[in-house]
């Protein structure tokens, strides 16, 4: 299978390196790699040229953008612009942050599972983080189901069905959502272990904790869900202040009319698909 890769990075020398080299050794080589340079004022560009000087298929692409590590917006904005220097000629696409190191037959067996079942739209395996003794242990704090935006694989065809990706906090949880609005199946695999060097969200801007509730209010949640989705963060992360920042997002976007991404109608099967698991959670 083809495949192509966009890696959004800003200020990423720390990592990036491991994360190409664990590229360049995959059982099965990408097509093509776009690697956006979003505004880095750090080394991540001369490693990116060592790279794309040694192997032709990586390739790097320079923008600027805000220089805040923010969720949402800016890392769809920054893949949307590589995504516009490829062709629709492959068979699945990934969005992959710059601080992942990929076990080295990840793609090959990405590929494998595209191709041995076409309903299935969004594929990918597990995050592991260093914990206080220095091991790596799993951090997946959403359903088994759920493959984290840091590593996600798209088939063609459900890519093109959802619309791409939506450059707003919450991009990673409605593309999901959208699938199964059209039918895909969510494929993870727990042999497929990626190592994530940065623990999650350490790098954002403090402006990001309002940004998850203005996400739920944007997918239509309505009030009920969100604070039951906002009540179980604020619990399986033990802080309070997580339900008191999401409910304030979400008010804030509703005073403010923000914009919805997504219709009414899936609007409609998004509420309904959410009650139904809550629903056979509670009984």
């Amino acid at each position: 299978m083809d495949y192509y890769v966009v890696i959004p990075a800003h200020n990423e020398e720390d990592f990036i390196n491991l994360c190409l080299e664990s590229l360049v050794l995959q059982t099965l080589l990408p097509k093509k790699v776009i690697v956006v340079n979003d505004n880095s004022t750090d080394g991540t560009e001369a490693i990116i040229d060592a790279f794309a000087n040694e192997y032709g298929f990586i390739e790097k692409y320079n923008t600027q953008s805000s220089t805040e590590h923010m969720p949402g917006s800016k890392v769809v904005n920054a893949f949307n612009k590589g995504l516009a220097l490829l062709d629709d000629k492959y068979d699945f696409i990934v969005k992959l942050d710059a601080d992942l190191i990929l076990p080295v037959e990840y793609f090959e067996t990405i590929a494998q599972t595209f191709g041995k079942n076409k309903a299935v739209g969004i594929a990918g395996g597990f995050v592991y983080e260093t914990n206080e003794n220095g091991d790596w242990e799993r951090n997946h704090p959403m359903n088994n189901d759920h493959v984290r935006g840091a590593f996600k694989a798209y088939s063609r065809d459900c890519f093109n069905a959802i619309g791409g990706l939506k450059p707003a906090m919450g991009w990673d949880t409605v593309d999901e959502l959208l699938a199964k609005y059209h039918g895909y199946e969510i494929s993870t695999n727990d042999n497929l272990q990626v190592k994530h060097l940065r623990p999650t969200g350490k790098s954002y801007n403090k402006k990001a904790k309002l940004l998850q509730g203005e996400a739920m209010y944007g997918m239509r949640y309505g009030f009920f869900i969100t604070c039951i989705a906002s009540l179980k963060m604020a619990l399986k992360y033990k802080k309070s202040s997580i339900f008191n920042d999401n409910m304030t997002g979400y008010f804030n976007a509703k005073k403010k009319s923000n914009p919805f991404i997504v219709t009414e109608e899936e609007g409609s099967f998004i509420r309904a698909y959410r009650w139904k698991n809550i629903r056979q959670k509670l009984f």
